[in-house]
């Protein structure tokens, strides 16, 4: 089993939305994602509660059978609209892939 996490940075304002509505919609965005791809084993999304500087956000923790399955959700189009969205209102993002 493959762990995908990724974190983010979200500005302050974006795409017309506060930094606490954009993080809600992704939110929403994501959840949804395990419903569409079918070889997503296990997603969450949970949000920064220690407003300590130099936080990450959010945070994104995912679970595949194997990194072929990684890359076949970092092409699949539903996860390419979400992250072409993210891309536009986050100023930051770490990930890191390991197998359990």
């Amino acid at each position: 089993m493959v762990k995908h996490i990724v974190m983010w940075k979200f500005k302050e304002f974006a795409q017309g939305r506060t930094k606490e509505e954009n993080l809600e919609l992704v939110r929403s965005m994501l959840l949804k994602l395990p419903e569409k791809i079918d070889f997503i084993r296990s997603m969450e999304v949970r949000l920064n509660e220690n407003p300590k500087e130099g936080m990450y956000d959010a945070v994104l923790i995912s679970t595949f059978d194997s990194l072929d399955d990684v890359e076949r959700y970092r092409v699949h189009p539903e996860h390419k609209a979400i992250s072409s969205y993210v891309s536009l209102v986050r100023e930051d993002r770490a990930s890191v892939d390991y197998t359990e």
